[in-house]
């Protein structure tokens, strides 16, 4: 009898300690404690409503819905606190005029190679948060997805674009062109003149920038509606 008591009262407390602990971790203003990792430093000094919308419901009904999906009785898991952030919320702040590559245009039919491997048509695919980095992205190399076919009457590049694309120099883009094309920069007239691989991808995981400081546009910090 002793024995079932002390095992009941176990189950009680850690119950309750479990469920007081999800009910800290998920109210609001806590959100940082179960962020999944460390913000870029360009997103430094938001907080998480800065990117995040709240949830549909209350605590307790995301609970709830959660709890029946694990039972097999809800179709799909429901948001815990705050949403996934996306494209919306990406462009909140960085949508600007003269973008080299928007997101919406990768929808179009052509790019469907490039949807089936990268997924560039949403900001995530490239930039996901709570890496550390500005650039998630396994290399520098993706821009063979979409240039293979690229040849110019007059290449102003001392080893022209088709012998670099020939050769499989795809790691040599980003030396020359800013991929969103907000960055004041001069174009290389020599292949030599350009931006190493290796400085661009130290960049990609969290090192200095080597593009020029000077932007044609700055983030807006609108808030979310």
């Amino acid at each position: 009898m002793a024995r079932r008591f002390r095992q009941n009262l176990g189950l009680i407390v850690g119950a309750s300690a479990g469920a007081l602990a999800l009910v800290l971790l998920l109210s609001p203003g806590r959100e940082v404690w179960h962020a999944r990792g460390p913000l870029t430093s360009g997103h430094a000094d938001l907080d998480c409503e800065g990117c995040h919308r709240p949830a549909p419901g209350s605590l307790r009904q995301q609970l709830q819905a959660n709890a029946r999906h694990l039972l097999g009785l809800r179709a799909s898991a429901a948001d815990f606190g705050l949403q996934p952030a996306g494209n919306g919320e990406c462009l909140a702040c960085h949508d600007f005029p003269g973008e080299r590559h928007p997101v919406f245009r990768f929808n179009e039919p052509r790019f469907q190679e490039a949807r089936d491997v990268l997924h560039p048509e949403h900001c995530v695919s490239c930039h996901l948060e709570h890496k550390g980095m500005p650039v998630t992205l396994p290399d520098i190399g993706y821009c063979r997805h979409c240039h293979e076919e690229t040849r110019l009457k007059r290449d102003p590049l001392d080893v022209s674009h088709a012998a670099l694309i020939d050769a499989g120099e795809w790691d040599t883009c980003l030396g020359c062109h800013d991929y969103h094309g907000n960055h004041r920069m001069t174009v290389a007239s020599q292949l030599g003149e350009a931006i190493p691989p290796a400085r661009i991808l130290e960049y990609f995981r969290g090192g200095a920038s080597p593009y020029p400081a000077e932007k044609k546009f700055e983030a807006r910090r609108e808030p979310l509606r």
